[in-house]
């Protein structure tokens, strides 16, 4: 008989935690913070205050779910394109360190996530699944055809704090409208910025990037005017729902953190856009935190 020794015995669970390591990769985990505080600012919004901890997990999953299947789709649809690339190479589909079926899985399996805890929550978040769900599929194929490739995502992240809200009180209004349309624009502005990264690689390969279609001090100043109106729709927001002093000093500190994250970047230096891009997990929980304060004041 083979002879094990003592730390033979826990060699499956090796392979095991270097796939979950591979999965929590594939989808950027920690991304996840650019989203989830709206969501929960939503349903915070909404609620007065606390929704309850029903709502709020599955909020959550619901949110895990979305974010992670719409990063699964997007590796999933660009990963021939992510393989001719220097930046993304390593990625791991393209690396196999997943295979294509893993990815089919893994993704499909978050979208059964998003569908069971709209389904919790009540018949219109099960009703928009569907919308949301195409909102996710178009972003990653419109970069093959259309500068604007940015804007296409501002659909489907509005969703995270519209779908907080419509989680509680099961119904559209105005203010979630414009916090959703704020956090798509903010993504779709720090996204532009990102793109600087493959600027060459875009060109090469008939991408349509806005760096790429319009060149590098339009592409900025695009991004700069596009955050302007997100602070605006920010504080139209705070005028809508009644938002008072703590909501105008985390909006402030937000809209230094975006001034700072535009000032790291320049025509002449783009080595900053992987730094400027990291600036913006920060806004997303301040200004939750100020909604709270706000809230709950």
């Amino acid at each position: 008989m083979p002879h094990y020794t003592g730390g033979a015995r826990w060699w499956p669970i090796l392979p095991l935690r270097a796939k979950a390591a591979a999965f929590a990769r594939f989808v950027v985990v920690e991304h996840t913070l650019f989203a989830l505080p709206f969501a929960y600012a939503g349903a915070f919004l909404a609620a007065g205050g606390w929704p309850g901890g029903a709502k709020a997990f599955w909020i959550t999953v619901a949110m895990f779910g979305a974010r992670s299947a719409a990063l699964g789709l997007n590796r999933i649809i660009d990963r021939h394109i992510d393989a001719r690339n220097p930046r993304t190479r390593d990625r791991e589909l393209p690396a196999g360190r997943l295979s294509l079926a893993e990815a089919w899985a893994f993704t499909l399996a978050c979208l059964g996530l998003l569908t069971l805890a709209a389904w919790r929550l009540n018949p219109l978040c099960l009703k928009l699944v569907p919308v949301a769900v195409a909102a996710l599929v178009v972003y990653p194929y419109a970069k093959r055809f259309t500068w604007t490739c940015h804007y296409w995502m501002v659909p489907a992240q509005a969703f995270a704090p519209l779908g907080g809200w419509i989680a509680v009180t099961g119904r559209f209004e105005l203010a979630p409208v414009l916090l959703g349309l704020a956090v798509g624009l903010w993504i779709a502005g720090f996204d532009i910025l990102y793109a600087l990264q493959d600027l060459e690689f875009d060109r090469a390969s008939g991408l349509h990037s806005l760096p790429a279609s319009v060149g590098v001090p339009a592409a900025l100043l695009v991004s700069r005017l596009t955050h302007v109106v997100v602070v605006g729709l920010l504080a139209a927001l705070a005028a809508v729902a009644g938002l008072g002093a703590p909501f105008y000093a985390a909006l402030a500190l937000a809209a230094l953190l975006l001034a700072y994250q535009h000032s790291l970047v320049s025509p002449r230096d783009l080595s900053a856009a992987a730094r400027a891009f990291n600036v913006n997990l920060a806004v997303g929980p301040l200004l939750f935190l100020g909604i709270v304060a706000d809230v709950l004041a």
